[in-house]
């Protein structure tokens, strides 16, 4: 057994200073201050100053995925690994089933280039990009393999689908308890508005967001409320970027909608100046949705305080600036859509919001949302006895300087190049082993495939703790 000895444990019930008992791939106790004796463990880790969550789950990421015209740059070796580094165990990736296959096919296939090389573990999201007879049918062994939520796109014409397609899928998983994941853009508007910006002479990164405005965004976020109230099946707003989509979504909400809302880092950080870093490295910062304006960025941030906001994920979809974006030079509508960031979400958001949120907050955003959500609550999301031995130690007195020279995604940059971090994970455990140690990785892989259940409604910011 494996003790992670006197730090403050975020429980369900609130943080109180204690230990965690380790045994095998469960967690065996939760002390409230401290086991009686050390004797008869076989490691024991000094968690003093630091704050000890159940592992964060980064529930939107594209590992190893080919877009058509490339490969991202991580693999799922790299991509979880680069996430265990920064105390994200889980990741629920996209699995997508093209125009011409099947989902039992698509499913296969992303296993293959996941199982047995990750770090953290690893769940599955369906997209799907052709609705039909056969795709209809083959939902229900997609809840019997634990794949319980889905994608859909307004957007890209080899991905979206007609809204009454997009109506029936919904009326299809609820009755399993699925949730639909959307990209909310009205692809009708973005292609149009590309070609406007391109003919006008705007042909650099700075096109991308010009030829994405919020609008089409808000558009497409409203057509899916009333989409979902007409179904009654649970919807979520994947990397919510404007505040018009908020307005949408809050609309919503008082409707009786069943809608979660996550954002992204980028969306929180960023605005929509990057764009205009010259020589080309605006290109580092084109990802659909573009960062927005900054009155976005206040808003958002203002929302994730109040709790308006449920989950944070990253969108990992990292592709070099050497020899794959700078293939958009002269057209910005050839830069490869996507950026990296599943690495250094946990440190960015504990830094930005460390004045406005608490360590319930920063667990409730980033690990037990997610789980409620997707269907792996109560195994993951709580430190609790019989819980999974996910967990990060966090240390949040180690400053320190984001960079791509100290990094573990395999791309040539980070959006977030000199951001000053406060606070690294000094143990990362992954089905009870240690998968990382100071914010670097001890090479070993016990990261496993998680099939999930029917999920459940987020917490939200009023709720309270939860009474054990």
């Amino acid at each position: 057994m494996k003790l992670i000895a006197d730090g403050i444990l975020v429980t369900p019930a609130g943080p109180v200073r204690g230990d965690l008992v380790l045994d095998g791939g469960s967690i065996a106790d939760v002390v409230p201050g401290g086991v009686a004796s050390r004797d008869g463990f076989d490691e024991v880790y000094d968690a003093s100053g630091c704050y000890v969550y159940p592992g964060f789950i980064d529930a939107h990421t594209h590992m190893q995925c080919w877009t058509g015209m490339d490969w991202t740059a991580d693999s799922f070796e790299t991509g979880t690994r680069a996430a265990a580094c920064g105390g994200t165990t889980t990741i629920v990736d996209y699995a997508t089933q093209d125009r011409g296959t099947t989902m039992p096919d698509a499913l296969a296939e992303w296993h293959r280039r996941a199982d047995g090389t990750c770090t953290a573990n690893y769940g599955f999201h369906m997209a799907i990009a052709e609705w039909n007879n056969e795709t209809k049918a083959d939902i229900p062994a997609m809840f019997d393999a634990g794949v319980t939520s889905f994608k859909t796109y307004f957007a890209y014409d080899h991905l979206r689908l007609p809204d009454d397609q997009m109506l029936d899928v919904l009326e299809t998983i609820r009755p399993g308890g699925g949730i639909l994941c959307v990209h909310c853009e009205n692809g009708d508007l973005v292609d149009s508005l590309q070609r406007r910006v391109f003919d006008a002479g705007v042909t650099g990164p700075e096109g991308h967001p010009m030829s994405r405005p919020a609008i089409c965004e808000a558009e497409a976020i409203s057509r899916l409320m009333y989409l979902a109230e007409l179904s009654g099946a649970r919807v979520n707003v994947v990397h919510l970027s404007t505040a018009l989509g908020l307005e949408a979504v809050e609309a919503a909400k008082a409707r009786g909608v069943d809608v979660c809302v996550e954002s992204c880092p980028q969306y929180l950080i960023l605005d929509d100046t990057c764009f205009l870093e010259p020589d080309f490295q605006g290109a580092k910062y084109v990802m659909s949705p573009p960062p927005r304006k900054p009155h976005d960025r206040s808003v958002l941030q203002d929302a994730l305080v109040d709790g308006s906001i449920d989950t944070l994920a990253t969108d990992h979809c990292s592709f070099n600036l050497f020899g794959q974006k700078d293939r958009g030079v002269g057209d910005f509508r050839k830069i490869p859509n996507g950026g990296p960031g599943v690495e250094h979400r946990p440190a960015l958001i504990q830094t930005l919001f460390a004045d406005e949120l608490g360590p319930e907050d920063f667990c409730r955003l980033m690990s037990e949302n997610p789980a409620r959500v997707f269907g792996m609550y109560p195994e993951k999301g709580r430190l609790a006895a019989g819980s999974d031995a996910d967990v990060c130690v966090w240390d949040p007195s180690v400053a320190w300087t984001i960079s791509v020279k100290n990094q573990h995604q395999a791309v040539d940059y980070t959006p977030y190049e000199g951001f000053e971090a406060r606070g690294m994970p000094r143990y990362v455990f992954v089905n009870g082993e240690l998968a990382a140690e100071n914010g670097e990785p001890t090479g070993a892989k016990p990261g496993r495939y998680v099939p999930r259940h029917a999920g459940c409604e987020p917490r939200r910011v009023d709720d309270g703790p939860e009474v054990p």
